[in-house]
């Protein structure tokens, strides 16, 4: 991975488009999409306790992985024996990426950068994915409250971001936060696609990725124009603590090490929060 010239001059000028370009070119061929937000907007739909600390005018950017990321980057990062030590395998790959496109494209500029696993000394999550993602535009965040008439009762219900065109395919995995870039009226908020609009889908939904998770038909809930392959499927629905052997059996990965790092549902934490 490497940043042209014109791409790291456009990322360092501080301007919005210029830094959405430059994360687009390099971080969309190894299956990403990027989308920018303003703090304020996030900070907007949490209480007190759960705001970033920046002024609400900050640029932010939340990255997702689309299904393309498995054989375009993750793949290429075990072959390479970039994999090391017990760290959850496809957590390294990915922030070894995003972390070499930051260094590569900013130099020098301040870019403060959150992984969907990382936890804060309180044990909140650094940042809530699922709401980075609804107020960028991404994908649209169904939740309990999206429903009119409520047939659940008491029982807790976890909400799950839909993409309009990858459906549940796809995983929110990092938020960029640049503290020197304010953003000005250039960019404007724009909800994300509501692709789930009936009561009726919606409550399917919820109940697919609530009580059947696992067997990952809540991704369906709208066509999808890309799934992930069978051997992504493989690896995500193998529990964490397996994943090691799997990789192994696949050639994949030789070094020691389990894999042990707990995941939710799907273990892609980023489409999992309360």
């Amino acid at each position: 991975m490497q940043c042209s010239i014109e791409t790291v001059m456009a990322g360092i000028c501080g301007n919005v488009e210029g830094i959405r370009s430059a994360l687009y070119d390099t971080l969309t061929p190894l299956g990403f999409e990027v989308y920018p937000f303003k703090i304020g907007w996030y900070n907007a739909v949490l209480s007190s306790s759960l705001h970033l600390p920046y002024a609400d005018d900050t640029l932010a950017v939340v990255v997702l992985s689309t299904p393309s990321m498995f054989e375009r980057t993750f793949r290429p990062f075990l072959e390479s024996g970039g994999c090391v030590g017990v760290n959850d395998p496809i957590d390294q790959s990915i922030r070894h990426y995003i972390n070499n496109c930051v260094s590569q494209c900013f130099p020098g500029q301040e870019v403060n950068i959150s992984y969907d696993y990382e936890m804060l000394p309180s044990r909140k999550p650094k940042f809530l994915a699922q709401t980075a993602a609804h107020v960028a535009g991404a994908a649209y965040y169904y939740q309990r409250a999206d429903i009119a008439v409520n047939p659940w009762g008491e029982k807790k219900m976890f909400g799950v971001c839909i993409h309009p065109k990858l459906g549940g395919w796809f995983a929110i995995r990092a938020l960029l936060v640049f503290p020197g870039v304010v953003v000005g009226e250039e960019l404007q908020q724009r909800p994300p696609p509501d692709c789930v609009p009936s009561q009726e889908s919606r409550v399917e939904l919820l109940e697919r990725f609530n009580l059947r998770w696992k067997d990952g038909s809540y991704r369906d809930i709208v066509p999808a124009a890309e799934r992930y392959s069978q051997e992504q499927q493989t690896y995500f629905s193998t529990p964490p603590g397996q994943r090691m052997a799997l990789l192994r059996q696949w050639g994949l990965f030789s070094g020691a090490g389990s894999g042990t790092q707990a995941g939710e549902p799907g273990s892609e934490r980023g489409n999992f929060e309360s």
